[in-house]
């Protein structure tokens, strides 16, 4: 996944937690840079027609810029489903988010022949809690509240 999608997940996160275009600021939140890099990147996508942007109202995905999206939120979803459930790595946000940006597709659907990935994937991952409602809870096997 690169950079453009991790802007995208954000993007699709960030909506879904305003119930309505992402603003800058949550953006640089979820994505831990600064305002001015969020603008920047915003300007890329929307000149690749993937967002449409207003200022002082936010970002918008297109229907293509939604399709990226979702499947960057699902290689993120297998990649957390599979540090959980099969590596039982207790932090695996930070590790799920140090290793999107180098699993490529070949690498994710691997993984996802080796978990136990729900079909509403990834729209069972809760933006607020930051993972999907229905993981498993490293070490447990029960699922995480």
């Amino acid at each position: 996944m690169n950079t453009a999608d991790q802007y995208l997940k954000a993007i699709y996160l960030a909506q879904r937690i305003e119930e309505g275009p992402a603003s800058t600021g949550t953006l640089a939140d979820l994505l831990e840079v600064s305002p001015a890099s969020v603008n920047e990147m915003i300007g890329k996508l929307e000149d690749q027609g993937l967002v449409e942007h207003e200022k002082y109202k936010g970002a918008t995905l297109t229907d293509e810029g939604l399709g990226r999206a979702h499947d960057a939120l699902q290689t993120y979803c297998i990649i957390e489903r599979f540090l959980t459930n099969v590596l039982e790595v207790e932090e695996f946000r930070d590790e799920a988010r140090a290793l999107e940006s180098v699993i490529d597709d070949t690498v994710a659907d691997r993984l996802d022949t080796i978990i136990d990935r729900p079909d509403e994937c990834p729209d069972c991952f809760d933006p607020e809690l930051d993972h999907c409602e229905r993981l498993e809870s490293p070490g447990t096997g029960t699922q995480c509240d």
